[in-house]
Parts: C-alpha cells; structure tokens; sequence
C-alpha cells in the first residue's frame, strides 16, 4: 500500500474525450511544430488549434501538413493543404510557424474511423476558410525575416 494525501474534491475530474461534431469551426494555431515523418523520409508541420467560438470553445483539434514527402502526390497535396491554411490566416511567406499562432481561421473539420476498429473515432481538419471572428492574440503586421543561416524554409532543410 502507498501512502497519499489526495483530496479529489479539490480537483475536477477529467472528462472523457470526444469528438467534435463534423462541421465548420472558428480557430486560432496556438502551437506548432516541424517534426520528421515517421520514416525519416520528409517533414510535417503539425499544429494545435483551439475552438474560439461556440459551444466547443476551448476544445482542441490538430492539423498536420505533410510538407516535404519522398512521393511527389503526397507533398503536393500536403503543400496545398497548409496554403489553404495559410491563405485563410493571412500569412502567405511562412519563415516560422508561430506566424500562424493566433489568427482566426474557419476549420472545416470532420470526424475520421479507424478502418481496423482498433482505436476511437478522431476529428481531422480537411479545410480552411477566412472568416473567423473569435478572438485571436494581436496579428503579425509584417513577415518574421528568417534568421540569415535559416533561408531555407525549414521543411526543406536536410534532417539534422
């Protein structure tokens, strides 16, 4: 047995996850990174965004961008995804992803079944549109430059 002081009337207990209903939803980024594909083979940016208006404001969804893949169709579709997003925020030279950080945006999001049954449904963003009103952090009025060592946007950068 191991001793515990622990008063759960002090915490809320944690709700069971669910899915966002299929639909459109106001959302700003408020997280964000480029990380390797899972073969090491390309990049992803992914990002966290929060639902500001509605009834599901708070909730969190995810978008990831296969940015840079080894099959050309992949990259392609990846690529025009974040332009849609990007386009949506009002940023169209990306240097660092935090320039997305805190633009409302419209995500059309629906809900995604695993085929093997294995896991819960998820949601997945498969569009953007302009149009959020929520709240959002104060837009960047001009492009972050890029450090001078860091020209090349960061999905097309080798892995270190």
């Amino acid at each position: 047995m191991a001793q515990m002081n622990f008063d759960a009337s002090t915490v809320a207990p944690q709700q069971a996850f669910k899915v966002l209903p299929a639909g459109v939803y106001s959302v700003v980024a408020t997280e964000s990174e480029v990380k390797p594909t899972k073969n090491n083979t390309g990049q992803v940016a992914q990002f966290t965004m929060q639902v500001v208006e509605g009834e599901h404001t708070g909730r969190k969804i995810f978008a990831r961008f296969n940015i840079a893949n080894q099959n050309p169709e992949a990259e392609r579709i990846g690529q025009s995804q974040f332009s849609a997003f990007c386009h949506a925020a009002g940023v169209l030279q990306v240097n660092d992803t935090a320039q997305l950080h805190g633009r409302p945006v419209r995500a059309k999001v629906k809900i995604r079944k695993d085929p093997s049954g294995q896991y819960e449904d998820s949601n997945e963003v498969s569009g953007f549109e302009t149009g959020a009103t929520g709240p959002a952090a104060p837009a960047i009025q001009s492009p972050v430059a890029a450090p001078a060592a860091a020209a090349t946007a960061p999905w097309k950068r080798a892995a270190a």
